[in-house]
């Protein structure tokens, strides 16, 4: 029999919720170390996505800030702190649920982290420090590395995850939202326009191995990235895919809203069709 012909029945731990969804990035050039300018673009997203019914938003890397080289980072996470707060009472005043990264305070003695915080009406829901720190760019000279795995939260009917950037590359990372059962992985990132094939193999194929759907901020614009001063151009290549690998909204290099209605209950009658999680062999994995 072929696997179009099978129908299985496998528990879910989400309750069954058919309402669409629309999800949505806002992209942007991200000014380095202009937080007043990148708060004001971010408080202009919200409104656009408020307009049009989006209910989670998600917005690039390091959206406050960017990468900024040579500073004192100490300086930058409270800036930083400052506008993540702000960004905690736009999620309050208009009813969108707001994702992104920015510098955060890492342990006692250790260098800031990069902090994914995902708001829903005033209260942080999540936050996770990225993983993955990237090595052309010398992110490990700026940033200590999250050691903590993403968790899943209940978002208005819907299972979320987040990661960050670079951390999309790393399947054993990604398998903790798949167990999860997350249903909408959210990823901000900046990722150059020299390597905007990766990104988009990248994020279609992780929708297709969660049976979920990706929501991928990316910026527009010049940069130079990091301590080693990176000259990067940034595709505003944002996308929003569905669970089978299609592309719902893609970004076409500008700055706006990225967004599409995303349905629960595809994702849910995929999931049953092919039961992924009950066939995988985790406990064979790690004996190899």
């Amino acid at each position: 029999m072929t696997e179009a012909g099978l129908r299985f029945q496998v528990s879910s731990a989400a309750p069954y919720n058919p309402r669409p969804m629309r999800i949505g990035a806002w992209q942007f050039d991200v000014r380095r170390g202009d937080v007043d300018s990148n708060l004001e673009e971010v408080e202009r997203g919200v409104r656009a996505a408020a307009a049009d019914g989006v209910e989670l938003l998600a917005f690039p890397e390091m959206w406050p800030t960017s990468f900024v080289p040579d500073a004192d980072e100490n300086d930058w996470v409270a800036a930083s702190e400052r506008a993540v707060e702000a960004l905690r009472g736009l999620s309050r005043v208009h009813g969108v649920a707001l994702c992104g990264s920015a510098f955060a305070r890492g342990p006692a003695g250790a260098l800031p982290r990069n902090r994914l915080h995902l708001f829903e009406r005033g209260e942080e829901v999540l936050a996770f420090d990225k993983v993955h720190l990237f090595t052309p760019t010398a992110e490990s000279l700026a940033f200590s590395a999250g050691e903590a795995p993403p968790r899943t939260v209940e978002l208005r009917g819907a299972r979320v995850s987040g990661v960050v950037c670079y951390d999309l590359r790393f399947a054993p990372l990604l398998r903790v939202p798949f167990r999860d059962e997350a249903e909408i992985l959210v990823v901000p990132a900046q990722w150059p326009d020299s390597r905007a094939s990766h990104w988009s193999a990248l994020v279609t194929g992780r929708a297709v191995e969660m049976q979920a759907c990706l929501l991928a901020a990316n910026r527009i614009g010049r940069e130079e990235v990091g301590r080693r001063r990176f000259e990067l151009s940034f595709p505003g290549n944002s996308l929003v895919v569905g669970p089978h690998g299609t592309v719902l909204a893609r970004g076409r290099g500008e700055r706006g809203l990225v967004s599409a209605e995303i349905e629960l209950a595809e994702i849910r009658d995929l999931r049953r069709q092919v039961p992924v999680r009950s066939d995988d062999r985790g406990d064979l994995y790690s004996t190899w």
